[in-house]
């Protein structure tokens, strides 16, 4: 065997190694990506949980305008009915289409818990307080895992751009994953009227 085949062989294997260090590394990525959708998607199905349990506490606690428990419950409905998979992360129509599904269900539920505050009595039932502080806490455990969600794709994105792995992202099929952004009208202080 020659030196310049030995050189050769060299080469490539320096290539090879590299390669699969690099599709590794963007393997790695993808899946802390999907993890952090799993985490967002665990949050949501612990909202959507807790619904029918804060609905039937204030059915039993107050009678008030029926409406706003079928708005509740119509949206809980909606946004469980549109699933986002590790696999749709690529498709910023879908998330855009999920998203707007559980903002109709936030919404709906600030539209409850304003309604509760024209009820003291049922402020006061200690049910619906529990319910209500697991609810605002679970409100503030999607956000959090949205920016975390955000943090991943933006590492992940930030990662499958650069050079040369945008070579090896090209070759291996690794495509940009779409963030959560804030809805259009988020900025506005929502108006609240008694």
């Amino acid at each position: 065997m020659n030196i310049k085949t030995i050189i050769g062989i060299g080469i490539v294997a320096l290539l090879v190694f590299f390669s699969v260090g690099k599709y590794n590394s963007l393997v790695e990525q993808q899946q802390n990506v999907n993890q952090s959708w799993a985490q967002v998607e665990n949050q949501y199905q612990r909202r959507s949980d807790l619904i029918p349990n804060l609905v039937n506490t204030v059915k039993g606690a107050a009678d008030f305008e029926q409406q706003t428990l079928t708005n509740v419950i119509e949206a809980r409905s909606k946004a469980s009915s549109i699933q986002v998979s590790a696999e749709d992360l690529n498709n910023p129509q879908k998330l855009q289409q999920f998203q707007a599904a559980q903002k109709q269900l936030s919404g709906a539920l600030s539209r409850l818990l304003v309604t509760v505050e024209r009820y003291p009595e049922l402020k006061a039932n200690q049910n619906f307080r529990d319910l209500q502080v697991q609810l605002e806490g679970t409100e503030n455990r999607i956000a959090t895992e949205r920016q975390r969600f955000n943090e991943s794709v933006q590492q992940y994105n930030t990662s499958v751009q650069r050079f040369p792995n945008n070579i090896f992202a090209g070759i291996f099929g690794f495509d940009q994953k779409a963030y959560f952004e804030a809805e259009e009208g988020a900025s506005e202080v929502p108006e609240v009227n008694f």
